[in-house]
């Protein structure tokens, strides 16, 4: 009996766990990927690997880039779902969008036979994720050109408030990004 009930248990928890996992939504890993993409795309090769690298070499920076932006890759992830997840909720949806229900306003993919809302929550988190990175990487990029006229124009400034050393640069960026 015990041993059923803990089955049946499990069963339980691991349902929402299932239902949560969407083989559309991004992942943490593809978020922050793309973020360092689009970084990359902004800022010229040298200002990308003086953000990421430091004095280290070029190549290591893209794989800095996307272990820097993990953290706040989780985050655009859950928030994102737990945002989606809401409108999905919300019964008054469809009178805010077009008189459109939450699975007609994101789209559904029915290729693979199954129900009509299959696809709008993973649709929605994309979505939402897609423009989060959008926003962080201009961010980024922006802090990168900024960082990188103040130290122009006063060097000694510049490492008095950021140091040194190899990082000095990179703490420039993240900070600057943080407060834009």
């Amino acid at each position: 009996m015990r041993i059923m009930l803990l089955l049946a248990l499990t069963v339980a928890l691991a349902a929402p766990i299932a239902a949560f996992a969407d083989p559309t939504a991004p992942t943490p890993a593809s978020t922050a990927t793309q973020t360092c993409k689009q970084e990359q795309a902004n800022i010229s090769a040298t200002l990308f690997a003086q953000t990421y690298a430091g004095s280290g070499p070029a190549a290591s920076a893209f794989g800095k880039c996307v272990s820097s932006h993990q953290k706040s890759a989780q985050d655009q992830v859950a928030n994102a779902a737990q945002s989606c997840k809401t409108q999905q909720a919300d019964p008054s949806f469809a009178a805010g969008h077009g008189g459109k229900t939450f699975d007609q306003y994101y789209g559904s993919n029915n290729s693979k036979g199954k129900g009509a809302d299959s696809n709008a929550l993973g649709k929605c988190v994309s979505q939402a994720v897609s423009q989060s990175v959008s926003a962080q990487a201009k961010a980024d990029a922006g802090a990168a050109k900024t960082c990188k006229a103040a130290r122009a124009s006063d060097a000694a400034a510049f490492a008095l408030k950021w140091g040194k050393g190899k990082n000095a640069f990179g703490k420039c960026v993240a900070s600057t990004a943080k407060s834009k």
